[in-house]
C-alpha cells in the first residue's frame, strides 16, 4: 500500500510560494467526507497520526482548490474528474512544487478516492488514469565513519540531556529506528540483556525486533540509570513510560527527537544535513559495505517490499576503491607508475 512507503516522509520541506489565499473552510459536505475518510485511516487502517494529518492537509488543499472550479459547486463532490486532478498537480507544478511533494499529494488522493468509491460517495475514481509523478532519482545520503564518530563525541555526558542525546544518537545508528519509531518506546521496549528493542506499531502498525550492539547497550545503559532519572524527576508526572524524555520529565516528542540534532549542526559535515533519516541511511548503507545480504537489512528497517531496501545498494567511492584495490590482480601502484596497461 501506498501509504506504508517512505514518499509521505520523503518531502518535509516547507514550499516555496504555497497559496495562502485558499480558503481556510471547506463545505459541510466535503469536509463531512474527509473526516470520514481519515477516521477510516485512523481507526481502520490503523495509521500513525503523522500520516493522517499529512493525508488530510493534501486531500483538504485539492478539495479547496477544486471547489472554487467555475464548472463544481462546492457541495457536488461526485462531479470531481480527471482533469480536476491533472489541473491540481499542474498548478502546483507551476508553483514550483518538489516532485516528492506532488508524488505524495498523488498517493493521498489516490488512496482518498479509492475508499471513496467503494462507499458509494462517487460513481468513478477521477485518479485513474492520473500518470505517476517521475521522480528524480536521488541516493540517499549517509555518514562516514569519521563524521559519524564526531557526532557520537558532540554530546556532554556529564549532562542528563548529554547522556540522552547520546544514547538516541547510538540507538538510531545501531538499530536503523525511524524518529517516530524512536519516540514512541518505553523503558520496558529496550531489552539490554538480549540487545533487542521491541519496535510496537511500527510504520504500517507492524511489530518488530530491532537490534542494537554494545555501544548502544551502554550508553543507553548509562542513560536510564542516571540522565533519564534526573529528567523524570523534573515532571509531574507519576508512572512515565517513555524511554527518552524532555526537559519537562515527559517524553520527548517525534519534532523534540529531530531538533536534538540541531544541536550538533556545528560538528556535522556541511555535505548534508544530519537527521535521524540520515542515521537510519547510514545504519543501512554501512550494514550492506560490509557484507550483509539486502533481505536481512529489509527486515532490521520493516521495509514490507525489498524493493525499497535496493535503494541502498549503492556503495561509497572509497569503499569500491577498496574493493578494488584488494582484489584486482592488477591494480597494484607500482605496475600503474610503470605504465602497465
Amino acid at each position: 500500500m501506498v501509504m506504508e512507503q517512505d514518499v509521505l516522509n520523503s518531502d518535509k520541506s516547507v514550499e516555496k510560494n504555497s497559496d495562502t489565499s485558499i480558503p481556510e473552510i471547506l463545505h459541510p459536505e466535503l469536509l463531512s467526507i474527509l473526516n470520514s475518510f481519515t477516521h477510516h485511516l485512523a481507526v481502520n487502517k490503523r495509521v500513525s497520526s503523522h500520516t493522517v494529518k499529512a493525508y488530510s492537509a493534501d486531500i483538504e488543499q485539492f478539495l479547496l482548490n477544486v471547489s472554487k472550479h467555475p464548472d463544481i459547486s462546492p457541495d457536488k463532490f461526485a462531479q470531481i474528474t480527471r482533469i480536476h486532478v491533472r489541473g491540481f498537480l499542474s498548478g502546483l507544478q507551476v508553483k514550483e512544487y518538489r516532485r516528492t511533494s506532488l508524488a505524495r499529494k498523488l498517493a493521498s488522493l489516490r488512496s482518498f478516492f479509492k475508499w471513496a468509491l467503494k462507499n458509494g460517495h462517487i460513481n468513478s475514481n477521477p485518479t485513474l488514469g492520473v500518470n505517476p509523478i517521475k521522480q528524480e532519482k536521488r541516493l540517499p545520503k549517509f555518514m562516514r565513519m569519521k563524521e559519524l564518530e564526531a557526532l557520537l563525541d558532540a554530546p556532554d555526558v556529564s549532562t542528563p540531556d548529554g547522556q540522552r542525546d547520546l544514547a538516541l544518537i547510538e540507538l538510531l545508528y545501531a538499530s536503523g529506528l525511524r524518529a517516530g519509531e524512536a519516540h514512541n518506546l518505553n523503558v520496558k521496549d529496550i531489552d539490554l540483556d538480549e540487545l533487542e528493542v521491541h519496535v510496537k506499531n511500527g510504520k504500517g502498525s507492524k511489530d518488530r525486533v530491532a537490534l542494537i550492539g554494545q555501544a548502544a547497550a551502554e550508553a543507553l545503559s548509562n542513560y536510564m540509570e542516571s540522565g533519564r532519572k534526573i529528567l523524570l524527576s523534573n515532571g509531574n508526572v507519576s508512572g512515565e513510560q517513555a524511554l527518552f524524555l524532555n526537559k519537562f520529565g515527559t517524553r520527548l516528542s517525534d519534532r523534540g527527537i529531530r531538533r536534538t540534532f540541531d544541536k550538533y549542526t556545528d560538528i556535522a559535515p556541511n555535505r548534508i544535513k544530519v537527521t535521524p533519516h540520515t542515521l537510519r541511511h547510514t545504519f543501512a548503507t554501512h550494514l550492506l559495505n560490509n557484507g550483509a545480504d539486502l533481505r536481512s537489512v529489509q527486515e532490521l528497517l520493516g521495509h514490507a517490499n525489498i524493493v525499497t531496501t535496493q535503494i541502498y545498494t549503492h556503495v561509497t567511492t572509497e569503499h569500491m576503491r577498496k574493493v578494488y584495490d584488494q582484489s584486482h590482480p592488477r591494480s597494484d601502484e607500482e605496475l600503474v607508475q610503470d605504465g602497465t596497461n
